[in-house]
């Protein structure tokens, strides 16, 4: 199950870390599931990597688990500590490019295209 959502579970780290996974508590990890994820991702861990891991992941689900404590229930979802504005400028129209300078730059221009890899196959479009 995972933490704050009982009942639910997240079917990717099931696959991850195995159906035996449970989600109680996260301050623990075991080497072997950090070779099973090293593995899943295709990397290479030598022996002294996969302790350092080990230790390093264990310390990150230790503050994640500690932050379990902190009362968040009358947070609203998109709050921030300091107040954010966004800043947008005006939408107005602005002096118009010629077609001539807009490809100048292009590595490669058929006229005023752009010539560009061919991604899809004619029978894919």
């Amino acid at each position: 199950m995972l933490p704050g959502n009982p009942g639910k579970q997240d079917r990717g780290l099931v696959w991850a870390l195995g159906a035996g996974a449970t989600f109680g508590t996260m301050a623990r990890i075991e080497r072997g599931e950090v070779e099973r994820i090293a593995d899943l991702a295709r990397l290479e861990l030598a022996p002294d990597e996969a302790e350092r891991m080990t230790a390093e992941l264990e310390a990150i689900l230790a503050y994640v688990e500690s932050l379990r404590a902190i009362e968040t229930d009358s947070v609203e979802p998109t709050y921030h500590a300091i107040p954010l504005a966004t800043p947008l400028r005006d939408d107005r129209a602005a002096a118009v490019l010629s077609a001539e300078r807009v490809v100048a730059n292009a590595p490669e221009r058929d006229g005023f295209a752009f010539v560009v890899p061919k991604v899809l196959d004619e029978d894919e479009a």
